[in-house]
Formats: C-alpha cells, sequence, structure tokens
C-alpha cells in the first residue's frame, strides 16, 4: 500500500552522477576483518569515479586489504518533498605515482577534519544505482493509520 502512495521512481546512471556532483559528503562501506564499517568522508566526482581523502588508519587499511566498496549518497529536496539515494560500487585504489597524484590533488576535495589527509583514494566505479521518492508526512506511520 506504501508504495501506491509514493513510488519509487529508479534513476538512470546520468541522473544518478548529477546528484552526486551536488553533495560533498557521502559514506563509505568497508570491510575490517568479518564486519562491514562505514565512514563519512568529503569526496568529488572525477570523470567516471569518486575520490576522497584520508589519512593512516581505518579507512586506508580497508581499502588496501578488501577494495571492493560501497560509496552512498542521499539528499532532500524540501520544494518538491522528494528524497533521493544514490550508491556507486566499484573498486578503491591509493593514488600512487606523480600522474595520479597531480590528477588527483587538483580535485576540491575539503575535509571538514583539521587533519593531515594526504592520501587520495580513487574509487573506480563499476555500478551507480539511484532511486527517488516522495516523502509521506510522519502521519502516514500514525498507530490509528493502520500502516504501522
Amino acid at each position: 500500500m506504501a508504495s501506491e502512495l509514493a513510488p519509487t521512481t529508479m534513476l538512470e546512471p546520468d541522473g544518478c552522477w548529477r546528484l552526486l556532483r551536488q553533495v560533498d559528503v557521502g559514506r563509505l562501506a568497508v570491510i575490517i576483518g568479518d564486519r562491514p564499517e562505514i565512514f563519512p568522508v568529503n569526496y568529488a566526482v572525477d570523470g567516471g569515479s569518486v575520490v576522497f581523502r584520508t589519512a593512516p588508519g581505518a579507512k586506508l587499511t580497508a581499502v588496501v586489504s578488501s577494495p571492493v566498496v560501497a560509496f552512498e549518497v542521499d539528499g532532500y529536496d524540501e520544494e518538491s518533498h522528494e528524497a533521493w539515494s544514490v550508491v556507486v560500487k566499484g573498486r578503491a585504489d591509493i593514488a600512487h605515482g606523480f600522474t595520479q597524484l597531480l590528477d588527483t590533488t587538483s580535485l576540491p576535495v575539503f575535509p571538514w577534519q583539521a587533519s593531515k589527509k594526504s592520501q587520495f583514494v580513487r574509487i573506480a566505479v563499476d555500478e551507480v544505482t539511484g532511486r527517488r521518492f516522495r516523502k509521506v508526512d510522519v502521519s502516514f506511520w500514525e498507530p490509528s493509520s493502520g500502516r504501522t
């Protein structure tokens, strides 16, 4: 019943990339050991890839040991009352060498935290998917509505 009232629209890849370019913070999903972990990161879109900066630590260790990652960004349009979500899946690689570093250091990736984040990681995207849906009023989920 909920899907009839608030249908989900699947987004085309071009629409997903447009939305990815509108936001500068996303969530990186990695595997550390045998557990999933999620980290917020500032990022930039560079062609068909996502680039973020990091420091030595859990994120960097995770992408080195298990480079298959997911990356998620979402947003909400107050005017249209529509929410959206985009998920990227791919392989994360640390930028090495003069050319790779030159390509990444010029990107507008500005972490919010004031610490040294000298490592650039590029997610080579294998798949990008997204969806858009209209946000329902909270009353939709009230016990009196019979939908809970």
